[in-house]
This record gives structure tokens, sequence and C-alpha cells, in this order.
């Protein structure tokens, strides 16, 4: 764990650090967390241009564990120009706590306090990551030079809302049963509906279903969401899922240079609500479409096409 700020050492593979959260915090809700630290890890040169990393839900501090193509030597997050900054999300307990992207942003403006940082070079986030980003930048505007915000906009769309409500009622019944686990692996397998496009899953599974009552397409989702059960506390999940219908940033009090990135099937997050970010920004510079058939989990799945994008928003004047 660090312990001095800003401590000079060389960590490519990243150290953690555990970072006090003070106990009169108290989230938009006026809710308590039931952490005491926020856990980051840090990666690269400490007093090198420090770049915050932050991905969706399930995403965390281990930056090379779920995007390894995008942070390391030569990368488009070089490590050997940048160090980059990676954390867990609130709450790390399997609770259920009222909380936003915003708190979110305040976390990691307590966690950049207690390193020392005053101001981060930029801030790399996909999916929630970036609503947390914005809202960082809506928050403390003079901390952040750059923001790359790809398939996240500044409000979640009504579709996506509808498809998560169900998703959360679905585990809450099954809580309520006594079955989370099977109520967390259904709510996952909805999502992961979601998270791709029409055009993938034709391609992938054109088959019918089988003697058994399941097609390829059923047992794929079945395998996706039991293994996500081994990753993430169904309590958890219900506050992170509920964080993300929260957002809301003004973009107007966005004052970094902004780079968007949105992929044209993403159901999650529509073009037109990218488009209308952009729009609405004072400091925008530059709106990035990535056709795939990946939809929303482009940001994980066209790894060349990102890397681009990110470097032109890090090395853009």
């Amino acid at each position: 764990m660090l312990a001095l700020k800003r401590a000079s050492y060389r960590a490519a593979d990243g150290e953690d650090a555990l970072l006090p959260i003070p106990a009169d915090f108290r989230c938009e809700s006026g809710d308590a967390l039931p952490d005491a630290h926020i856990r980051v890890r840090l990666y690269g040169e400490v007093d090198a241009p420090l770049i915050v990393v932050a991905g969706g839900i399930s995403a965390g501090r281990h930056l090379h564990e779920w995007w390894p193509d995008q942070v390391g030597a030569s990368a488009a997050i070089d490590l050997g120009r940048y160090a980059a900054l990676g954390f867990d999300f609130a709450p790390l307990a399997d609770a259920h706590v009222r909380l936003s992207p915003l708190d979110q942003a305040r976390l990691i403006a307590l966690a950049l306090d207690a390193l020392g940082v005053s101001r981060i070079a930029a801030w790399v986030g996909a999916s929630y990551g970036a609503m947390v980003g914005l809202a960082f930048a809506a928050h403390a505007p003079e901390r952040v030079e750059k923001l790359c915000i790809i398939s996240a906009a500044h409000k979640p769309a009504a579709l996506s809302r509808a498809w998560r409500g169900v998703q959360r009622r679905m585990l809450e019944f099954a809580i309520a049963h006594g079955d989370a686990e099977q109520g967390l692996s259904l709510a996952r397998q909805l999502a992961m509906i979601t998270y791709r496009s029409a055009d993938e899953f034709e391609q992938r599974f054109p088959g019918a279903i089988e003697s058994d009552g399941r097609s390829a397409l059923d047992r794929y989702l079945v395998a996706r969401g039991d293994a996500y059960v081994q990753s993430m506390a169904p309590q958890r999940w219900l506050s992170l899922s509920e964080s993300i219908d929260r957002h809301a940033v003004d973009p107007s009090r966005v004052r970094a240079a902004v780079t968007l990135a949105a992929c044209p099937t993403d159901q999650i997050v529509p073009l037109a609500d990218i488009e209308s970010l952009a729009r609405q920004l004072l400091n925008l510079s530059a709106v990035h479409e990535v056709p795939s058939l990946y939809g929303h989990d482009a940001f994980l799945k066209e790894p060349a096409r990102i890397a681009a994008i990110i470097k032109s928003c890090l090395e853009g004047a």
C-alpha cells in the first residue's frame, strides 16, 4: 500500500492505496457509505502527468484486467509518458446505497487530495466511468484539463433506464425469495442483450432452439450471467445500477477540452444523446463515431479504434 504522498517510484504493474473517506461524507441522497476507504491503484511514474481511467460498473482499479490494450508501455495511455490511476467504484461492500456518479466523482477528488494531486492531465472514461468523468469535470472544472468520454452522455436514455429498472426488479424479487445469485445472473443476462447489437446476435447465433428448449444464444447468455455472480455482489450491483439512472450533468459546467466517442449501434447510449451533449459543451475537441457490431461494448471490443481516439485526445493541442 502507498504510504507517502507523491513518493517517487516505478510501478508498471500498479501499486494499491487505501485512501480514507471522511466519517462525515454523505452521498447526494444523504446516505452514508459503508466504506472507510477509497481503493485506488496507481500505474507508472508518480510524477508524470496523471490520467484517471475508469470503465463500466464491472471494471475497477486493475486496469490491465479490463482494458489491457489501452494502458501500458507504448499503449494509448502510455506509461512511459503518463501515470494512470484506476479505482474501485463505491460501495466496496455488498451494500445497497443510494449514490450517484457525482458521489463517485467527489470520492475521486478526495483521493486526489490524499495523493497530493491538484490537477489531472485527463480523465479517460467509458460507459459508467465516463459518466463519473463528466460529473468530476462539472464538479471540479479546475482539476482536469482533458476528457475522453466514450459511450456516455450527460444523462441516461429512457429506454436504457427501462431495461435497468427491470433488471433491478428481477434481482430484488430473487433476493426476496432467497436466491440472489440466480437473480443477479438473470439481470446480467438481460444486460448482455442490451450491450450488443442485433446484427451481432444474428451473425453469431443463427440457430433455433434445440431439443432441450435452449439455443446457443441462450447458453451463451446463461454462461455470462452465471460467471458474473462470481465477480459482483448483489446489493453492490443494485447500488451501481441505480447510480447510472441518477446521472445528470449540466454540460455548460464542463470546462475541460472534451473528446467524445459514440457507437451508432449502441442501444444503451444512443448516438443522438452524445450528439446532444456535443452541442452543449463549451470546449468540444472532437466527436468520433465507432461503427461496430458490438454496440455499447465497442470500447472493449474495438481496441485499435478506441486507442486512436484516446491518443487523439491526449496528444491534441
